[in-house]
């Protein structure tokens, strides 16, 4: 049984791309420049950004119900069925007027003092956690302040640098980002690598951006590898926050997602997510928990709620040792006026091939039996330590200072080393 659920219907996602112009002079040797293209005085005046989105139809929420007997469980999800909201208008998604002629050629042959090309682009739903090969993630070994201004008027920067600390506390870091001529649009991105001599290690992107229609999005992801100060073990921890919010509508989505890995399999991850559309509101929260030894708990819990004073919800955990275990759960409806219904299960696991089955709900419904069958459940995460190892070959090669001898390494695992300049340490305001 997967912690995981798929309850939600996609949501409004941002699918952004900007194309920031670049300036420069291109030199190429005699023999080159037969054989290439010239390039003297590049000027592109590309717009700030070129905006695409996709948006569902109008939607409600309604339950599904599926199964029979004892069995019987609710499946909830928005549907354009039973309410009729207001319609769900989609993000506006205006063309830039101005595309770069040799956008096509840049990826190519990029003159070295041209501005920063953002790779931001808004979050996507339901999309966990990404791997550090993703993000491209490039440090230089030089400090770098540059600014520039575009034939268009709009204007990039581009920093780097080092700062260091005590216990041999090292952060490089890299800044980059761009706006319009008139602020309306406007992309940030930061990248930092963290070291101590306690042998921490950490990799983290920050990013941001917004459009001329008023669209928002915030993202932020970081890996981090330590020392647990309890079994001395070492540990990967991962996480990210995404937001979006529209400009145009009432509309927006924010989540939250984490993962922990220890050498010896204990494992735990989790999600918290909220979305907005309209009248209709809706959250999840689920999360997963091995100890490494067998023992295997997960549980999930998500509700929904209209303007119009509809909600439901739905609920269930379990947990599981040695093939003996238990699953309970809760379905439930609450009416605009105020009237409930509710369903509640449950399933005992003897590991003998016995499995007691139990449930009532508010309509009358009731059953209690003992049938023959088997017993299954997912004792170790498909996603553990040996893979989150092999996915963090970049977090595992940061080098830091070297040691003085004579010197040694401050244990405290309670200091937390402090942020790179402008890592913000607590998420943005609620989307909505």
């Amino acid at each position: 049984m997967a912690a995981t659920s798929s309850g939600f219907a996609t949501q409004p996602d941002f699918r952004v791309e900007f194309a920031l112009p670049r300036s420069g002079k291109l030199k190429l040797r005699k023999r080159a420049r037969r054989l290439a293209v010239r390039l003297q005085g590049l000027g592109d005046p590309a717009g700030a950004s070129r905006i695409g989105c996709c948006c569902s139809d109008s939607v409600v929420p309604a339950r599904r119900t599926a199964g029979k007997g004892a069995e019987k469980s609710d499946d909830w999800r928005f549907e354009s069925t039973k309410i009729a909201p207001t319609p769900a208008m989609p993000f506006a998604s205006p063309q830039s007027h101005f595309v770069s002629k040799q956008e096509k050629f840049y990826p190519r042959c990029t003159p070295r003092n041209s501005g920063p090309q953002s790779h931001d682009t808004p979050p996507k739903r339901d999309t966990g956690i990404a791997n550090e090969k993703d993000w491209g993630i490039n440090l230089l070994n030089e400090n770098v302040s540059e600014t520039g201004t575009n034939e268009d008027g709009s204007t990039w920067y581009r920093d780097s640098g080092e700062d260091l600390g005590n216990n041999g506390y090292r952060c490089r870091w890299a800044r980059m980002g761009g706006r319009s001529h008139d602020g309306s649009s406007e992309w940030k991105e930061m990248w930092w690598e963290k070291s101590d001599w306690s042998g921490y290690k950490e990799l983290g992107v920050e990013k941001s951006g917004k459009n001329a229609d008023g669209d928002s999005w915030w993202e932020t992801w970081n890996e981090v590898l330590h020392q647990d100060e309890w079994s001395n073990l070492a540990r990967i921890e991962r996480s990210a926050q995404k937001q979006a919010k529209s400009g145009t509508e009432n509309a927006g989505w924010y989540e939250k997602w984490w993962e922990k890995y220890d050498a010896k399999g204990w494992t735990e991850k989790g999600a918290h997510k909220y979305g907005r559309l309209n009248e209709q509101s809706w959250w999840e929260k689920w999360g997963e928990h091995y100890d490494g030894r067998g023992s295997v708990l997960k549980w999930t819990d998500k509700w929904a709620e209209t303007e119009l004073g509809t909600k439901w919800g739905d609920k269930w955990e379990e947990k599981f040792f040695a093939g003996i275990g238990s699953r309970q759960g809760e379905t439930w409806h609450v009416s605009p006026v105020g009237e409930r219904w509710s369903r509640t299960w449950g399933e005992e696991h003897f590991g003998n091939g016995k499995v007691h089955k139990y449930g009532k709900s508010t309509t009358g419904e009731s059953w209690d039996i003992v049938v023959d069958e088997g017993t299954y459940y997912e004792a170790e995460p498909h996603y553990g330590w040996a893979d989150v190892v092999g996915d963090s070959t970049q977090l595992l090669s940061i080098k830091p200072r070297d040691r003085p001898p004579g010197v040694y390494p401050n244990l405290d695992f309670g200091l937390a080393s402090p942020p790179p300049p402008g890592d913000s340490q607590d998420p943005p305001a609620a989307p909505l």
